[in-house]
């Protein structure tokens, strides 16, 4: 388990800013994905991983 997973679990809350989509959205709950600083999708990291803008742009799906 990751540091980050770990802590988390305490409940406390965590901003990680990460360029590894693949990583961002096994270890967040909710994500936002910017796009030239500006917010293009948020929603939980269920729901991102299921959009297929996402699939496509980022994770290579």
């Amino acid at each position: 388990m990751l540091t980050l997973e770990k802590i988390n679990e305490e409940g406390i809350s965590i901003l990680l800013v990460e360029q590894n989509a693949h990583l961002a959205l096994e270890t967040a709950k909710y994500a936002y994905i910017l796009e030239n600083g500006k917010i293009e999708l948020e929603g939980s990291t269920e729901e991102l991983k299921e959009n297929d803008q996402v699939r496509q742009l980022y994770l290579g799906a």
